[in-house]
């Protein structure tokens, strides 16, 4: 058994230091040095997930090239248990521009194929079931195989998605919603419509995330607010905060605590993720209490 499955989202990070965002239209900007690294939504769940002490696998394509190289390597170094597929495509890949003071700019290449899922249905249902909870990310090969999943998440399976560029109205991530028992959205892509897109999700509790100014978590009809927790030290990187965020809930609530509790206690997580460059969390960074 294991305490998550990750399905689909990793990839790597081009992270570049600018000055400040928006960038000036000029010629060039000098910059620190460029780094290539282990990132996207599905890794950084992964990433911290396992930092929190959760069995993790996850299940993926990534491609034959160098910068799959870098998504194989960085798992290798943690142990977590993969089951990965050649993608012909290529490696998906973001070049996140991050501000002094850790604000970050994503231009997300997702490299999604037009072929069929990678994997058959009766290798991932046999990993679904081996698994406490499952997140999906929001991958093209991975909704090619919502229909199957549906029947398997209702089995007594947890099961999370986060749609993090969301605007309520773009159908493509619809059956996502329909299927994940846990579903978080953005604040900043719903802006006014946050509330009205949470409802339209109810019964299931929905998390609308507002980055360093908190949650609200929509439970049952009512609306907890979830304050922002302070990060332990100075902000270095927000990138992977969100991901950060969801792998706290998934381990409190494997843990027993309630939506409320597991929502609080992944406010610290995420705050604590971003005092660290990159989503390779060393020992004793995320709080594990």
């Amino acid at each position: 058994m294991c305490d998550l499955l990750v399905i689909g989202g990793l990839g790597v990070d081009v992270r570049v230091r600018v000055p400040r965002l928006p960038l000036p239209v000029v010629d060039s900007v000098t910059v620190d040095p460029i780094e290539l690294r282990v990132g996207n939504t599905g890794a950084g769940v992964v990433l911290a997930a396992h930092a929190l002490g959760l069995r993790v696998t996850v299940l993926d394509t990534v491609g034959a090239d160098p910068a799959g190289a870098v998504v194989r390597a960085a798992l290798a170094r943690t142990g977590v248990r993969t089951v990965l597929a050649d993608d012909p495509a290529g490696t998906r890949r973001s070049v996140n521009l991050v501000d002094p003071g850790g604000r970050r700019m994503s231009l997300y290449d997702p490299r999604d194929s037009d072929g069929p899922p990678p994997f058959a249905a009766a290798r991932v249902a046999e990993l679904v079931q081996d698994a406490t909870h499952v997140h999906l990310s929001i991958m093209g090969w991975v909704r090619k195989l919502l229909p199957d999943l549906g029947d398997l998440l209702s089995e007594g399976v947890g099961s999370s998605t986060d749609l993090h560029d969301w605007d309520g109205h773009n159908p493509y991530h619809r059956p996502f919603a329909d299927v994940a028992e846990l579903v978080l959205v953005s604040g900043a892509a719903l802006d006014d419509r946050a509330a009205t897109v949470a409802g339209t999700l109810a019964p299931r509790p929905v998390l609308v995330t507002w980055g360093a100014d908190g949650a609200d978590l929509y439970l049952g009809g009512d609306v907890r607010r979830i304050p922002a927790a302070v990060p332990p030290g100075p902000v270095i990187d927000t990138n992977g905060a969100g991901d950060a965020f969801a792998a706290g809930i998934i381990t409190a609530r494997s843990r027993g605590a309630t939506w409320a509790e597991a929502a609080g206690y992944a406010s610290r997580v995420a705050a604590a993720s971003c005092t660290h460059d990159g989503m390779e969390y060393p020992p004793g960074l995320l709080p594990r209490d």
